[in-house]
C-alpha cells in the first residue's frame, strides 16, 4: 500500500485505489522531468478491492516482459483465478504500471503489486554510471608529459651507453678526479649501468616542466573563483551564484560546439498562462485596459464589441462551457499543490486545480477569469458556476482522451434539460477538416497570428447529438473498450466516427513562459556557430511550440520529422535515406546559391532506439547511426522528444564519439537530466538536483 505524497519503491502493477473510479494521479518529475499530474488506471477486475483483507484474498498471476529502460512501454497480462472457474485474463499496459521514483498525488492510498525491483526497475535501468571528467587541455598536457618522459629516458639511456663506450679503453677507465672504491669495482656491470642510468635521470629531470603544471593548476583554480564571483550569474530569488564543482573544465567552455538542454524548467518556467481567446471571430482578453483603467473580463467584456447580441451570446456561453467541461482537471481542496497556490472562487473553500497537462489548468483558470468557474466532478456530474453566480450541472457520459495521433480530446455531456452535447478541443490541423459551419477564416487567421507570436493555440468546437446518435456513439465506444485485441486501433476508429460535423466555436491562446532571455541566448549561440539540441521527455507538439517560441526553430526552418508516426507509414530505412538525400541535395545547391535552407530535425525516443540499435552495414553507407549523424550535421537545431533519461545520455555519447570529437555541454534542472549532465564534457545543473 502506498499513501499520498509517498514515492513508489519499485515498479508496481496498480490494483485498486481509494478513488471510486479506480484511478490515481502521479507526478513523474524524477523520471521525465514533467511536474504535471498523470492519470493511471487500476486493473478493472481488482479496482473494487478497498481493504487489505480483500486484496489479500486475490489469487492471480502476472506475466510481463523482461525489464527494459523504455519509460512509456510495458506489455503484460494478469490472470485472475476465481474459485474453480477458468482464469480471467486481462491485458496490462503502461497506464497500469506505476514506476519507481514517481510520487502519488491527490489520492489517499493505492494497493499495488511489485513486478520489477532493484536494478530491474525502469528508473535503475536509466541510471548513468559516473565517469571521471578531464578537460581537453589536461589530456593534451598528459600527452606532452609522455613525450617529455620519453625524451628524458632516451637521453639517460644514450648518456649511459656513451659513458661505457668512453670507459671501454683501459686508460679512460678511472679518471684521476673520480677514483672508484673497492666496493664499486666488485659490483656487477649491470647494476653499475642501472645506477648510472638513474644518475642521468636525476641530472636531466629539469626536462619535465613541473612549474608549468603548478602554474596551469593555479590559473584554473583562480579562474573558477571568477565564475563564482560573476555578478551576472547571481540569482537574486535564490540568493545564490554559480558554483564551480571542478576547476578542470573551465577551459572547455570556450571550445563547446554542441549544447544539449532540457526543456521543462530549463528553457521554460513550466508555468502556462491564458492570454486570450477568439469566439466566433471576436477576441476576448481576461484583463483589458480601457481609458487607463484595468477592467476585469469577468463580465465578458469584448475588446471588439462590448454589447454582444443573442446569437453571439449563445456562442460565447457554449465556448466558455466547452472549456469548463472538456478537460481532465481535478479539484483539490488544500492550501498548496506542489507549492503552488491557486484559488478558485471567493466565499468558498479554497480549492486548487491539478491536471496531467498544465495547458488544461491554464485554460480552466482563464475561464474563471472570464466568469465561468469549474467547481468539481462529483458522482459523474460536472458543476460550473456561471457569470450570474448560478451553478450549472452536466452529466459526464464519456471522455474521448487526447492522443498524439488525433491531436484532440472530446467529452460527451448531458445537460439538465436532457440535451446531449459533444465538446471537442484540439490542434487546428485536426479540428478544421471536421468543421461544417462557423467562422473558419476569421478563427484561422487569429490562430496563425498567435502561432507567429509563439503562443500555443487550441481550437474549440461542438456538436449537438440526438438520442439515436448518442446511443450509436455509446455502442461504438463500449465495443471498442471491451475488446482485448487491437484496443487502441478500435478506439481510434470509434473516435473518428464520433468526432465529425462540428460547429466551430473559437480558439484559445496560452503562453508557456520562457525563462528570462532564453530566446536571446539561443540566438546568440546560433550566431557563434554552436549547435543547440533540446532533449525532453515531453510530447512532440508541446516541445515544438517551445522551440519556435525560443527561436530554436524559425518560421523559415524546414522541419524534418523522424518520428514513430512517420516510420509507421514508411520503413525506418526509407525515411532515413529520404531525409539524407534532402539535406545533401540542399547542401550541393547552397554551394551555388546564396539562399540556403535552414533545417531542423525532430526525433522521438522510440525511433531513436531503432536508430541506435546495432545493425548490419546499410548499402555501403555504414549503419543507421552514421546516416543519422550525417542528417544531424546538416541541421542547425535538433529536437528530441519523449526521451528517457538514459536516451538523453546516449545522444550525448553518440555526438561525443563521432569522428569530429566535439566538446559538448549539457544543461538540466531535474533528476532525469543527471545522466546527460554526467555524460557531457561540461555539465551545468541545479545544485540540489545534482546532490540527488
Amino acid at each position: 500500500m502506498v499513501r499520498e505524497d509517498e514515492t513508489f519503491p519499485c515498479d508496481l502493477i496498480f490494483l485498486s485505489s481509494s478513488r471510486d473510479d479506480g484511478t490515481c494521479y502521479v507526478t513523474t518529475t524524477s523520471l521525465d522531468g514533467e511536474s504535471s499530474h498523470k492519470t493511471y488506471y487500476a486493473v478493472p477486475d481488482t479496482m473494487a478491492f478497498k481493504t487489505e483483507q480483500e486484496v489479500d484474498s486475490l489469487h492471480a498471476t502476472i506475466e510481463c516482459e523482461q525489464p527494459q529502460p523504455d519509460l512509456y512501454k510495458f506489455v503484460g497480462r494478469i490472470n485472475i483465478y476465481k474459485d474453480k472457474e477458468e482464469p480471467v485474463s486481462r491485458t496490462l499496459g503502461a497506464e497500469n504500471l506505476l514506476l519507481r521514483g514517481a510520487t502519488l498525488k491527490n489520492t489517499q492510498h493505492i494497493f499495488a503489486v511489485a513486478v520489477y525491483t532493484g536494478m530491474e526497475t525502469k528508473m535503475a535501468l536509466n541510471y548513468q554510471s559516473k565517469s571521471q571528467k578531464r578537460s581537453a587541455v589536461e589530456k593534451s598536457m598528459n600527452a606532452f608529459l609522455i613525450v617529455y618522459l620519453c625524451i628524458l629516458i632516451s637521453k639517460a639511456v644514450i648518456n649511459t651507453v656513451l659513458k661505457y663506450a668512453w670507459q671501454w679503453s683501459p686508460d679512460r677507465d678511472e679518471p684521476w678526479y673520480n677514483h672508484r672504491t673497492e666496493i664499486e669495482r666488485q659490483r656487477h656491470v649491470v647494476i653499475r649501468a642501472f645506477t648510472d642510468f638513474l644518475a642521468f635521470m636525476v641530472l636531466f629531470n629539469y626536462i619535465i616542466p613541473v612549474s608549468m603544471y603548478v602554474t596551469v593548476e593555479m590559473q584554473k583554480f583562480l579562474g573558477s573563483y571568477f565564475i563564482t564571483w560573476d555578478e551576472e550569474m547571481f540569482d537574486e530569488e535564490l540568493g545564490q551564484g554559480a558554483q564551480v564543482n571542478t576547476s578542470d573544465l573551465n577551459e572547455e567552455l570556450g571550445q563547446v560546439e554542441y549544447v544539449f538542454t532540457d526543456k521543462t524548467g530549463t528553457l521554460t518556467e513550466n508555468n502556462m498562462e491564458f492570454i486570450e481567446c477568439c469566439v466566433d471571430g471576436n477576441v476576448y482578453i481576461p484583463h483589458a485596459i480601457c481609458n487607463g483603467q484595468i477592467l476585469s473580463a469577468a463580465s465578458s467584456i469584448d475588446m471588439i464589441d462590448s454589447s454582444p447580441g443573442g446569437y453571439r451570446r449563445e456562442y460565447e456561453d457554449l465556448f466558455f462551457r466547452a472549456l469548463c467541461l472538456c478537460h481532465t482537471v481535478q479539484v483539490k481542496e488544500e492550501e498548496t499543490v506542489d507549492g503552488i497556490k491557486r484559488g478558485i472562487h471567493q466565499g468558498r473553500p479554497t480549492s486548487f486545480y491539478i491536471s496531467s497537462s498544465p495547458d488544461e489548468v491554464a485554460l480552466v483558470e482563464g475561464m474563471k477569469r472570464l466568469g465561468y468557474t469549474y467547481l468539481r466532478l462529483k458522482d459523474n456530474y460536472m458543476e460550473i458556476l456561471n457569470k450570474d453566480d448560478e451553478i450549472e450541472r452536466f452529466e459526464l457520459l464519456h471522455v474521448l482522451n487526447f492522443d498524439s495521433v488525433r491531436r484532440r480530446m472530446s467529452v460527451i455531456v448531458k445537460s439538465v434539460s436532457g440535451e446531449y452535447l459533444l465538446f471537442c478541443k484540439g490542434a487546428d490541423s485536426s479540428i478544421f477538416p471536421r468543421i461544417v459551419s462557423g467562422k473558419v477564416e476569421q478563427v484561422k487567421a487569429h490562430v496563425e497570428q498567435n502561432a507567429v507570436e509563439g503562443l500555443r493555440t487550441l481550437c474549440v468546437a461542438y456538436r449537438r447529438l440526438s438520442e439515436s446518435e448518442y446511443q450509436e456513439a455509446c455502442h461504438y465506444l463500449t465495443e471498442a473498450k471491451l475488446s482485448l485485441q487491437d484496443r487502441e486501433q478500435r478506439l481510434a476508429q470509434a473516435y473518428d466516427v464520433i468526432e465529425r460535423d462540428f460547429v466551430l466555436l473559437g480558439a484559445t491562446a496560452v503562453e508557456d513562459r520562457l525563462q528570462e532571455k532564453a530566446a536571446d541566448t539561443i540566438e546568440s549561440l546560433h550566431k557563434a556557430g554552436i549547435k543547440v539540441w533540446v532533449l525532453t521527455g515531453d510530447k512532440m507538439e508541446t516541445a515544438a511550440a517551445t522551440c519556435y517560441a525560443s527561436k530554436l526553430f524559425r518560421r523559415s526552418t524546414q522541419i524534418l520529422e523522424l518520428t514513430k508516426k512517420r516510420t509507421k507509414e514508411q520503413s525506418l530505412h526509407d525515411v532515413l535515406f529520404e531525409l539524407n538525400r534532402t539535406v545533401l541535395r540542399q547542401r550541393s545547391i547552397s554551394g551555388l546559391s546564396v539562399d540556403c535552407l535552414d533545417f531542423g530535425l525532430i526525433i522521438d525516443g522510440a525511433t531513436l532506439s531503432a536508430v541506435l540499435k546495432p545493425t548490419q552495414e546499410v548499402s555501403g553507407h555504414g549503419n543507421y547511426r552514421e546516416i543519422f549523424l550525417e542528417i544531424c550535421r546538416n541541421c542547425s537545431a535538433v529536437l528530441c522528444c519523449r526521451m528517457a533519461p538514459l536516451q538523453k545520455a546516449q545522444i550525448v555519447k553518440l555526438i561525443k564519439s563521432s569522428k569530429e570529437h566535439p566538446i559538448t555541454l549539457a544543461i538540466g534542472d531535474g533528476a532525469n537530466d543527471v545522466s546527460m549532465i554526467l555524460e557531457a564534457h561540461v555539465g551545468i545543473g541545479e545544485f540540489n538536483c545534482l546532490l540527488k
